[in-house]
């Protein structure tokens, strides 16, 4: 048994700083670059995947909405056309970056409310995934299993990886509980472990309404930006692996679906 572990890290910009990515890639087999729309600079974007290179992470492209303010957590009311220039344009940058400094990209995948968004939305989902094909046809793109991402991704031919998260609660139908509502972040560290690997070797996790529900991902986030972050991704780690399971980065294997 094998899953990747991947967080989102390079999301400082300019001198204001975020997370302890140096933790972090000691501990994730994955890092998702910001890619100056929702965080991260030019300068930041470099730094981060020298580092992701020296500690031999694989490099995904994080491509959000421009909402610098919000973080990229608020919806914003992009067309289509909008969305898909957008991320063409991020995941563009990332890739040119990523080449100068010879480190490895091996995914896309959307940040924050965009993420959320072409989770549902089939007209958006499809947006993105052309830009990706456009850009970057050999790279897979991490989404929620079941949701309209992984349909667009397989209609317009790119891969898909599946994907959970440690540090966030769910609803009963596999989407993530709003950030907004009390309990949407997780932070007991031994029941995020206990959960993660319940789904790693069995598939399934707890709702939040007590519902035990289906859910096979082939990669788990942890969120840079959590409290704790790195301890949480350091104990999953470590459950992970005493319960047999092998954390394994994306550029080793991508498992078609």
């Amino acid at each position: 048994m094998y899953i990747d572990l991947n967080s989102d890290l390079g999301e400082a910009f300019g001198s204001w700083n975020m997370g302890d990515d140096a933790a972090m890639l000691a501990v994730v087999s994955s890092a998702n670059v910001a890619c100056g729309f929702h965080a991260g600079d030019p300068l930041v974007m470099r730094r981060t995947c020298i580092a992701a290179k020296l500690a031999r992470v694989g490099v995904g492209a994080h491509p959000g909405y421009p909402d610098l303010v919000g973080f990229g957590r608020r919806r914003l009311d992009c067309s289509p056309e909008e969305v898909a220039a957008d991320v063409a344009y991020q995941v563009a940058a990332l890739l040119g970056v990523a080449k100068s400094v010879g480190a490895k990209v091996t995914h896309v995948k959307p940040h924050g409310a965009l993420y959320n968004v072409i989770a549902k939305d089939a007209l958006l989902a499809t947006a993105v995934a052309k830009a990706i094909k456009e850009v970057a046809p050999q790279l897979p793109v991490l989404t929620l299993p079941g949701s309209a991402m992984v349909t667009a991704a397989q209609q317009v031919g790119i891969r898909v990886v599946t994907e959970a998260f440690a540090d966030r609660a769910y609803n009963a139908d596999g989407s993530l509980v709003d950030r907004r509502i009390t309990g949407a972040v997780l932070h007991d560290i031994d029941l995020i472990c206990e959960r993660m690997v319940l789904l790693a070797t069995e598939h399934v996790i707890s709702a939040i309404d007590g519902t035990e529900i289906e859910l096979s991902a082939q990669s788990i986030c942890v969120h840079g930006d959590t409290p704790g972050a790195v301890r949480i991704a350091q104990a999953v780690r470590a459950a992970l692996e005493t319960a047999g399971v092998e954390v394994r980065g994306l550029g080793r294997r991508v498992v078609p679906l």
